[in-house]
């Protein structure tokens, strides 16, 4: 038995290597394991923060509302705000990406049926490749809301009556077809589509607009129409009631924390969101965090995770781009130092203290799966002990809607962010630039991270916590939802200013 047991451990040892290089050699997106715990990389600094001293006034700072910056919410126009009589025909479009990706491609496509007079079908949300989710825009918005109170603007339907049923993305997936419009070039104008969109309507009815993402331009547009675009936004687009009743329950129990012995019960849902605020509520933040493993292997950058980390990461490069990433021709340090690299939860974390965060701040991450998991979030909990998540405000029970759907659980943490007093977001990326418009149109803190400062700062390793927390806060004063004119190119969904807003 001893000697059998010798063997099988012995090729055990043999096949062990061979077993890990299979790992490596097979990287997929859905399987990246963080082998070696990430080593915190900035400890003086958290030593220091974990002592750090906040007082009233620098708190009572931190969580005033923004004044009146001279603008307000401006969406109505008076020109070309009717429906046409006449519809001259269908119009269709499928949109990739996730949720606020498709966000701003539904807006879009509002404006294009608008341009063309035609009759618009709610948008086909296409399958994400990485979050395998088959969410339809009916599970995630209000499509009754989103047909009434764009009624007076476009004509809208829920499906294609009978005789365009065949018009679906099997039909264009299988061969070349006459009524698919897979050439609309990024940023088109509106005459292109006019030029190029309105003779296959006419011809036959329909026309399928397939990608569309980022599809229209942003300049050289009538008023009307940019109000139009702002309009699908920030009023048409609401989420499903069950969305918002679960957001509900998570703000409640994040201003009106459960006292001990009161925790989580599977009829708290009902019972929080029936509670009008009380005078005087507790104040949140929500943190998005973004540091999945794309983000992570995309920036090639490294996170303190060692060799078999770096390692990992640049062969889910090879498997996923093909090893063509800009970024892979800098050092570290470059990087670092022009603010290319996202933010690690350690260093969202220093900077939140830096800023006057304390360990008594409801926080609520916003976050889909972190890459190094727990073990990298542990730096983050450690300097906010009152952070919460989905999974530790409600029930699983409560949560059953939404498991599993990538769009939804977006959804669910856009909600809460735009009930939050302070909104952070630690890195750019879509979910950055939704909020960061749709709080700017409303008047909303939003803290937005001087990444190359912060690249920088990071670098220092002499710093102290005083002279690190002085850079963070001057280098901070005007990131916080100071209104910021659109410019030339930029997106109105990021910049809803002047274009979304009149000044008051």
């Amino acid at each position: 038995m001893r000697m059998r047991g010798g063997a099988i451990a012995g090729v055990f040892m043999l096949l062990l290597p061979i077993f890990f290089a299979s790992i490596f050699s097979h990287a997929s997106p859905t399987i990246l394991k963080d082998l070696n715990a990430p080593k915190f990389r900035h400890s003086r600094l958290a030593k220091s923060a974990l002592q750090r001293q906040t007082s009233n006034e620098e708190q009572s700072e931190l969580w005033t509302p923004l004044a009146h910056q001279g603008w307000k919410p401006c969406t109505e126009s008076d020109g070309a705000s009717t429906v046409p009589e006449k519809s001259e025909g269908y119009v269709q479009v499928f949109l990739d990406g996730g949720l606020n990706q498709q966000r701003m491609g539904i807006c879009d496509a509002v404006v294009v049926a608008k341009i063309l007079n035609a009759t618009l079908v709610i948008p086909q949300l296409e399958v994400n490749p990485v979050w395998q989710d088959s969410s339809s825009f009916m599970d995630i918005f209000d499509v009754d809301h989103f047909i009434n109170v764009l009624k007076d603007d476009v004509s809208i339907v829920k499906e294609l009556p009978d005789e365009f049923a065949w018009s679906t993305r099997e039909y264009y997936g299988t061969a070349i077809r006459p009524t698919r419009i897979k050439t609309a070039p990024v940023h088109a104008s509106a005459n292109w589509y006019l030029e190029n969109v309105s003779p296959v309507l006419q011809s036959y009815g329909i026309a399928a607009i397939a990608p569309f993402s980022h599809r229209l331009t942003f300049d050289n547009m009538p008023k009307y129409l940019q109000h139009l675009r702002c309009k699908v936004n920030f009023q048409a687009l609401a989420f499903v009631p069950h969305v918002r009743h679960l957001g509900d329950a998570l703000i409640n129990r994040l201003r009106n924390p459960p006292s001990e012995g009161n925790m989580v019960s599977n009829n708290y849902l009902r019972e929080v969101t029936d509670l009008k605020p009380k005078q005087g509520a507790g104040k949140f933040a929500v943190l998005h965090l973004r540091f999945d493993k794309d983000m992570a292997a995309h920036s090639a950058c490294d996170f303190g995770g060692g060799k078999a980390e770096n390692l990992a990461l640049a062969k889910y490069r090879q498997v996923i781009w093909g090893g063509r990433v800009i970024n892979s021709q800098f050092t570290d340090e470059e990087l670092r130092s022009q603010g290319r690299c996202p933010l690690t939860p350690e260093e969202v974390g220093l900077l939140l203290a830096a800023l006057g965060f304390d360990n008594s701040t409801r926080l609520y991450l916003a976050s889909h799966k972190v890459f190094g998991g727990e073990r990298r979030i542990s730096a983050l909990r450690n300097l906010f002990p009152l952070m919460e998540d989905k999974k530790s405000l409600a029930s699983s029970e409560e949560r059953a809607l939404i498991k599993g759907k990538a769009s939804l659980l977006a959804a669910v943490d856009y909600y809460v962010g735009m009930h939050s007093d302070i909104f952070v977001s630690a890195s750019p990326g879509n979910m950055h630039n939704a909020m960061v418009g749709h709080r700017t149109y409303n008047n909303m803190k939003t803290i937005r991270p001087n990444m190359a400062l912060l690249g920088q700062l990071f670098l220092n390793k002499t710093l102290t916590w005083p002279e690190f927390q002085e850079s963070v806060v001057e280098g901070h004063k005007n990131r916080q939802g100071q209104i910021r004119l659109r410019k030339p190119k930029q997106s109105l969904y990021t910049y809803p200013a002047p274009d979304c807003m009149c000044q008051a």
